[in-house]
């Protein structure tokens, strides 16, 4: 099966002993495609240098709602600047974290803001991270708020993006009828190795109602292992994993939606203008 890891940390301490052995062992898995994000500036840097090494791994730069309320103003314009590379084909990770809640709620909406204004200045997809603490939905809720708030589906959004989602829900996680929302405004969706989790039984559901066009999988490594990878550290060949599952929850061959996996993160990411 032809894969995709849309959502992976190589760039972080976990892998800083062995990160070229973890993606090679990848490549054997059949991995074609990695997107690592960063969270910070110093992640961010890194995820360029790891893409520049590795032409097959693509970068993007953003700053996480954890970390929302360490990144000030200077901070925020070396990101800026960095989303210029030609290897940065998306903007985030950013979004919204209700449930550690590291970072407080109006420095994380603020950080999510111009995350979103950056991605529609430059034409790169948002990668969004949305968290609640377990039994609610206010981060889902509020989420969709500013992402209507930010014009995503309007014309300003339509004439940057064409028909290529502006924007992907990682590690999906959630009701359905904010899923359901979320497709209504365009984005893509992605699922981890958090579908096998008690409480995220809904994503069994949702994974069946994404357009065929608007899916991804990822493994968010070293976080989310799926069952059978190692606990202490997720990797990105255990994407196979999610990967089966998504085929059989969406009733198809293996073979077949490896093939569309592919094919949605070229179109999404703009994967082709680079070669690996």
């Amino acid at each position: 099966m032809r894969l995709i890891d849309s959502h992976a940390h190589l760039q972080a301490d976990a892998f800083a002993r062995d990160a070229p052995d973890v993606l090679a062992a990848a490549r054997l898995a059949g991995v074609e495609r990695l997107l690592s994000p960063g969270w910070d500036v110093e992640s961010s840097r890194a995820s360029l240098a790891l893409a520049a090494g590795n032409p097959w791994v693509d970068a993007a730069v953003g700053v996480h709602p954890h970390a929302a309320a360490r990144v000030d103003d200077d901070a925020w314009a070396l990101i800026a600047a960095l989303a210029t590379d030609a290897s940065v084909v998306a903007i985030g990770e950013t979004g919204l974290d209700y449930d550690r809640a590291f970072s407080p709620r109006d420095a994380q909406l603020a950080n999510l803001r111009r995350n979103l204004a950056l991605a529609l200045q430059t034409g790169r997809p948002a990668i969004l991270h949305c968290r609640s603490a377990p039994g609610r939905r206010d981060a889902q809720d509020e989420l969709l708020v500013e992402l209507r708030a930010a014009g995503i589906g309007g014309p300003a959004w339509r004439a940057r993006f064409g028909e290529v989602p502006p924007a992907v829900l990682h590690s999906f996680s959630g009701p359905v009828d904010y899923a359901d929302e979320a497709l209504r405004l365009g984005l893509a969706i992605s699922f981890s190795g958090l579908v096998f989790r008690r409480g995220e039984e809904a994503s069994a559901d949702v994974a069946r109602r994404v357009p065929a066009d608007r899916l991804l999988v990822e493994t968010d490594a070293p976080y989310l292992s799926p069952p059978g990878a190692p606990r202490r550290r997720n990797e990105p060949e255990w994407v196979r994993v999610t990967a089966a599952w998504l085929a059989q929850q969406r009733g198809e061959a293996q073979a077949e939606l490896g093939d569309r996996l592919v094919a949605n993160y070229d179109r999404l990411l703009g994967r082709t203008q680079r070669s690996g």
